[in-house]
């Protein structure tokens, strides 16, 4: 694996006190997926921040699809397989076929890995996220305590000790302000988590962490300069993603969005369309029948390439649906103007986010009346930075650091 220098924003922040009094140096990390690119950009993007990206390997912990086997825990998964593989050795069947539906990252390999290695090349970083890698990671650490840090990006929502850091957003522990308290019904509140607030091996951010930074948005633009130079300014892009259970919308939305779009196209010099997967066929239909004839307006069709980092480099404003936290987070971090599409359907941790956004200053409500011309300033989110500089922080408070 080829070693790389971090990203600007890596290691700013600490202490050179606390920089010289490590000694041990962490050279590899180890990435466990679960099979949503969502959550494991969130792992890349942190990676990326320490300066590990060319030197991780990747782990996928993925759910089986279809029939009962979905709805059982992954622990529970990962035992039918080891049975299921038990005998197809024991009968010198192929399991091929019956266990390729599990692709499931092995904690007792990674463990041992990290303990026979660790002399040579040093502590393992661990990097999870999402609820169906909790287990595994867990076990990890478990397994090999002396010789790995493990990081939980998402709430486990519960035995936050089970890790070395947890990394969540502020919201997450919406449920314990008096706001969140208000909303839920007393004979329900023992089953809500987070219960406790936030501990010693807990990292806030504002919003969720991306595979965005400035090194990526620098290759992005060379990437798609050439494509968008002849699109007339100023270009807007427009992120549509789809109804979530704490953020719901339906068609009245969709037309009620097309309709404020069209009130904009005066100020536009181009306007570019994204639906995410997640997006309703009813909405994208409904969008695209009403905007696909006027010449301002481009809808991305879906197929390769993608032009989400060309877009995030090159707009010059986005326009995003409530829904994705995701989107947002990303949005966010360029420093440039963002509205928001929805927001007032949004309840519970969504709201608070979207609220948290707007006292900021990054994010204002689209009504149709804007000029999409005008800008303005605010300090961009810089979760993943943050959140890399804590790392490195609990690493040297282990006599560990990140070898650059």
């Amino acid at each position: 694996m080829r070693r790389t220098p971090p990203p600007e924003l890596a290691v700013t922040g600490l202490s050179e006190d606390l920089q010289g009094s490590v000694c041990g140096a962490v050279k590899r990390a180890v990435v466990i997926g679960n099979g949503c690119a969502g959550a494991e950009n969130q792992c890349i993007g942190l990676i990326r921040s320490l300066g590990l990206f060319d030197r991780h390997l990747y782990y996928s912990v993925a759910r089986p699809r279809g029939g009962i086997l979905q709805w059982l825990p992954i622990s529970i998964c990962n035992r039918i397989h080891r049975f299921i593989s038990s005998i197809c050795a024991g009968f010198s069947i192929n399991p091929t076929g019956i266990t390729d539906m599990f692709d499931v990252a092995d904690a007792k390999q990674i463990a041992s890995m990290a303990r026979n290695t660790f002399d040579k090349n040093g502590p393992l970083l661990v990097v999870a996220c999402g609820s169906d890698t909790i287990s595994v990671a867990s076990s990890i650490r478990r397994l090999a305590t002396e010789n790995v840090f493990v990081v939980q990006v998402q709430h486990p929502r519960s035995r936050l000790e089970r890790f070395d850091l947890v990394i969540t957003p502020r919201h997450d522990y919406y449920s314990l302000t008096p706001e969140g308290k208000r909303q839920i019904p007393f004979f329900l509140r023992p089953w809500v988590t987070p219960h406790e607030p936030p501990g010693r091996n807990v990292f806030l951010t504002t919003g969720a962490l991306h595979n965005v930074d400035a090194s990526t948005l620098r290759k992005a633009t060379l990437e798609w300069k050439d494509e968008f130079a002849s699109l007339s300014k100023p270009l807007v892009v427009v992120n549509i993603g789809g109804p979530t259970r704490n953020c719901l919308y339906a068609v009245e939305l969709s037309k009620k969005l097309c309709g404020m779009l069209q009130s904009i196209l005066w100020s536009c010099g181009s306007l570019r369309i994204s639906f995410s997967r997640r997006t309703p066929k009813k909405v994208a239909d409904i969008i695209t029948g009403e905007l696909s004839s006027n010449s301002k307006v481009y809808i991305w069709d879906g197929k390769d390439p993608n032009p989400h980092l060309g877009h995030l480099a090159l707009a010059d404003t986005f326009i995003i649906t409530a829904d994705s936290i995701s989107m947002l987070s990303e949005a966010c971090s360029t420093g440039k103007p963002v509205y928001v599409v929805g927001a007032e359907q949004c309840t519970w941790k969504f709201s608070d986010f979207q609220n948290t956004l707007r006292e900021r200053g990054a994010v204002r409500p689209l009504t149709g009346k804007e000029d999409m011309r005008e800008r303005w300033s605010y300090s961009p989110l810089n979760d993943n930075a943050e959140a890399a500089r804590r790392v490195i922080k609990d690493l040297a408070e282990r006599g560990w650091k990140i070898e650059n």
